[in-house]
Parts: structure tokens; C-alpha cells; sequence
């Protein structure tokens, strides 16, 4: 009788998550894809139900965010964003978070040691955060309350 050897359960990965504020700028019904401004640039998504100019919440798991050492050109990830690598933080192996900072806001990605060491990555790096699309599912995306602006007092 021969015994099959016991694998222990993979630990779960580290959930980290970057929250950003965004505002609808315009809606493609024929793509399925809306665009979101925020202060780091834009990112498309899958069609939500905001309308254009309303202001939403976004999560982005590090998980869902890779990292390219050049300007990523004949890929499908459509959300490619220019930043500057402040953060290498070690974590249970075999994790590793990146903090890219993107200007006005820091964005994480979750990566291996082994990326860390094939791309050489460390803090003042230039580098290009990439996000899929559909990894920014609807439910991630949340309406936001915004107050509506002042009338100035007519006399």
C-alpha cells in the first residue's frame, strides 16, 4: 500500500488594495467600457452604472497590477500607467510589494521575489503599472455622494 505524501493548503496571498477616486469621464455603450478620470490619469473599466461627470470609488487588488521596465506596447492590458517605484516591501515568501507612485496617488502591486530579483526592481525605479480591465470588476467600483457645488448668492 503506498501513501499519497499530505501537501499542506498554499497560504492565502497578502490582500492589499489601492483605493482611488475617480470621476466618470465618458461612457463607450458600444465597448462596454467607461473611462475614469483621476489625478494619475485614466483608467477604463467595464460599463458601470454612473453617469458621466458622477464620482466613484475604485479598488485595485495589487494583485491584479503587473509592472513592465519599458513602455508595454503590443499588450492587452489596456490600463498602463508611468510611475516611479518609492517602496520594495518584503512580506511572507514568496510576496512582495511594490509602491509605485503615480503623482498624486501610490498604487501597490503584489508580485514575487523572483520578479523583484529577475527585473531588478527597486525604490526610484521608473517603471509602468498595468491593470486589466476586467480585473476592476462593477462590484469594485462604488458611487460616490458628491457634494454639489455652491451657487454663489445672486443680488
Amino acid at each position: 500500500m503506498s501513501s499519497i505524501p499530505l501537501i499542506s493548503p498554499i497560504s492565502k496571498p497578502i490582500a492589499l488594495a489601492t483605493i482611488l477616486h475617480a470621476r466618470v469621464l465618458r461612457r463607450d455603450s458600444q465597448l462596454g467600457m467607461v473611462t475614469l478620470l483621476f489625478e494619475g490619469g485614466e483608467l477604463r473599466v467595464p460599463m458601470i452604472d454612473a453617469p458621466v461627470d458622477s464620482g466613484v470609488s475604485v479598488t485595485i487588488d495589487a494583485r491584479d497590477v503587473s509592472i513592465a521596465l519599458s513602455r508595454p506596447m503590443d499588450v492587452s492590458i489596456t490600463n498602463r500607467l508611468p510611475g516611479t517605484i518609492i517602496e520594495v516591501e518584503y512580506l511572507e515568501k514568496p510576496f512582495v510589494r511594490v509602491t509605485f507612485d503615480l503623482g498624486a496617488l501610490f498604487l501597490h502591486s503584489l508580485v514575487t521575489i523572483e520578479s523583484v530579483e529577475r527585473l531588478a526592481l527597486e525604490p526610484g525605479l521608473r517603471a509602468w503599472a498595468m491593470i486589466k480591465s476586467v480585473a476592476i470588476a462593477d462590484v469594485a467600483v462604488h458611487g460616490l455622494d458628491l457634494p454639489q457645488p455652491r451657487r454663489w448668492p445672486v443680488i
